[in-house]
């Protein structure tokens, strides 16, 4: 069967049905160090009928279908281990609705969250999930996406109220509602999302909005070592301090933050905080901080955001040719400075260089390395550094993803923790799609 021809007929659009190299080649890989596979065609639906047309076929020719949102993923997530069809939401991005009297905004999955913030903010409003890279609401909804604001706002799953899916078979779902909370039925919201493209494709989602504070205050405090910074952040975190942000960089990071951003971040071990309201609190916990700057400012305080976000592209610039890896563990807050204590002689142990931050506040941290791609021991040598973090965090009641997701990159991490349910999650993925063509590869095997 001619694939392309094939799908022409169901979308009768050439430039929306493309096998071209370089369209295959960017479906065809994340963010990450994982090898890339091309898909064998790329489909540009622009609507849920259309999305519905494609998956029906798919299904009937057994045929893998991954759903492709911005590419941000960290795990490969949208990678085509098996070939077939590339599903790009990219179109499909419009601001169906924002409701300012119900705080909520209805948006196509090809929106991003920036695309997003644009049309709330001329009401007032934002949404608050904020992951770094303007990444596709789909995409983050599909990976469970937390961010840099989790401390105060939470991931996706607080904040999609309802859910519309295409599932395997061409049939479309509603899950959820506009209302601020339900008790009907099992909550399949929950269940989808965090699912990566492997139990249906979401075609809309219904999110919540919040009110943009009056005063903001953004922090950046440094610190002799990553631990007395941990010890602080903790402290804010058990005192109750309404902080909004809650980050650490350690120094070796900010050193490659300044030269790719131009900044002069006191190259040490430094939390950076954001306070709708006052910074006393915080300055009061911050005592032994041997740097401390606050500012109210819009501009800078984006500007100190807009570097902490860029952490993954500095390292990457500081490491021409290198391929990025990065740990992604979450630990029981009062634990990070000790989980990190860990990492730190686990990575003298293997012989290698890392940078390590961290959400703060909620005990997400992430262990960065360059890898040479030339250098098969380099690569084993992280992969055994991995496991000894991920034992560590699953000892200590923590998890092996907070907020990356399993994708191709913890499938044994996720029997390790959680091998009791595999069962179940298999049997639910086998009732919502038999024929197995949704995102293959990923979450299980």
């Amino acid at each position: 069967m001619d694939l392309r021809s094939a799908l022409l007929a169901i979308l009768p659009d050439e430039r929306r049905v493309v096998d071209g190299e370089s369209v295959l080649d960017q479906h065809g890989r994340d963010l990450s160090h994982h090898e890339p596979r091309r898909p064998d065609v790329v489909v540009f639906p622009e609507s849920t009928t259309e999305v519905a047309r494609v998956l029906a076929f798919a299904s009937a020719e057994r045929i893998p279908v991954v759903p492709f949102g911005a590419g941000t993923s960290l795990e490969g997530h949208v990678i085509p281990v098996a070939g077939g069809i590339s599903l790009s939401l990219a179109r499909m991005n419009r601001v169906v609705a924002v409701r300012p009297e119900e705080l909520n905004a209805t948006v196509q999955p090809g929106l991003t969250r920036l695309a997003l913030n644009t049309a709330a903010g001329a009401h007032g409003l934002f949404f608050p999930v904020d992951p770094g890279a303007d990444a596709s609401l789909g995409g983050m909804a599909a990976t469970n996406a937390s961010g840099t604001t989790t401390v105060r706002y939470g991931g996706m799953r607080r904040n999609v109220l309802a859910l519309e899916v295409a599932l395997a078979d061409g049939s479309v779902v509603r899950t959820g509602t506009r209302a601020a909370k339900s008790s009907a039925g099992y909550d399949l919201t929950s269940l989808l999302i965090g699912s990566e493209g492997t139990l249906g494709v979401i075609t809309e989602l219904t999110v919540r909005l919040y009110g943009i504070p009056e005063s903001i205050v953004a922090v950046c405090a440094g610190f002799a070592t990553v631990e007395d910074a941990c010890e602080v952040a903790a402290t804010l975190v058990a005192t109750g301090v309404a902080v909004s942000r809650l980050e650490l960089v350690d120094g070796p990071t900010l050193r490659a933050v300044n030269v790719y951003k131009n900044t002069a971040f006191p190259e040490t071990a430094t939390l950076f905080i954001e306070v709708e309201q006052t910074d006393d609190d915080v300055r009061e916990m911050c005592e032994g901080a041997i740097t401390y700057e606050s500012d109210t400012d819009p501009t800078r305080r984006a500007r100190l955001w807009e570097a902490r976000h860029h952490v993954l592209h500095a390292l990457l610039a500081s490491a021409p040719g290198k391929l990025h890896k990065s740990t992604d563990v979450c630990v029981p807050v009062p634990a990070l400075a000790e989980a990190i204590r860990h990492a730190r002689a686990v990575i003298e142990t293997r012989g290698l260089e890392a940078s390590i931050v961290a959400h703060a506040g909620d005990g997400n941290y992430h262990v960065l390395f360059m890898l040479d791609p030339g250098d098969p021991n380099e690569r084993e040598r992280a992969e055994a550094l991995n496991a000894d973090i991920v034992e560590w965090a699953l000892a200590g009641g923590g998890t092996c993803t907070g907020e990356h997701g399993i994708g191709m990159g913890k499938l044994g991490y996720l029997e390790r923790e959680h091998g009791d349910l595999l069962p179940l999650m298999r049997g639910i993925k086998a009732l919502l799609d038999p024929a197995g063509i949704l995102n293959p590869g990923k979450v299980f095997v």
